[in-house]
């Protein structure tokens, strides 16, 4: 009999004539891990829970038992002083978030804050002021087009005085 648990699952697959290849579809572990426990390398597999998924499935489809498969696996780890496998009791900290103090001062923030609120502001002013000009000057120039075509309507009818216009004011329209 095969000294490790990974001999012993790689000759059970041999017996049966199964190809690495037609484990990985079954049990959608990747090749590269099928060979890695047969080899007992278990460095290469992901660790803890995935490890003896790992053995547990690849058994069950060589037909191993799955119980005997995964002693095998803990008496290998123990005889070899390997405790990587064992579940990790420390907190894990988030290397996102670090305890070390802030290097800009709060003041700083909130001037920085205040002074791009006001830019903000600012820029939103000054566009609502060049809006409300531009349709001012669009309603002027549609006030004084429309006052032209009264006007000069007014002079082909002949009838300048019956607007209240005098012949002064038509003169200057017109330049």
């Amino acid at each position: 009999m095969a000294a490790s648990i990974g001999e012993q699952l790689r000759l059970a697959r041999e017996e049966r004539g199964i190809p690495l290849r037609e484990i990985c579809e079954q049990t959608r572990i990747s090749v590269h891990y099928l060979e890695a426990i047969e080899a007992n390398d278990y460095k290469r597999l992901p660790g803890g829970v995935f490890n003896r998924s790992f053995i547990k499935a690849y058994a069950r489809c060589v037909g191993y038992d799955e119980r005997e498969a995964i002693e095998g696996y803990t008496r290998y780890l123990r005889e070899h002083g390997d405790t990587s496998d064992e579940v990790n009791t420390t907190p894990m900290h988030s290397k996102v978030y670090t305890e070390t103090p802030a290097t800009r001062s709060p003041l700083l923030t909130v001037i920085l804050a205040v002074l791009i609120l006001a830019l903000l502001t600012a820029a939103a002013l000054a566009a609502l002021h060049w809006f409300q000009k531009r349709a001012s000057s669009v309603t002027t120039k549609a006030d004084q087009s429309s006052a032209f075509i009264i006007k000069r309507s007014a002079l082909y009818n002949g009838s300048i005085q019956e607007l209240g216009f005098q012949k002064t004011d038509y003169e200057a329209v017109l330049q």
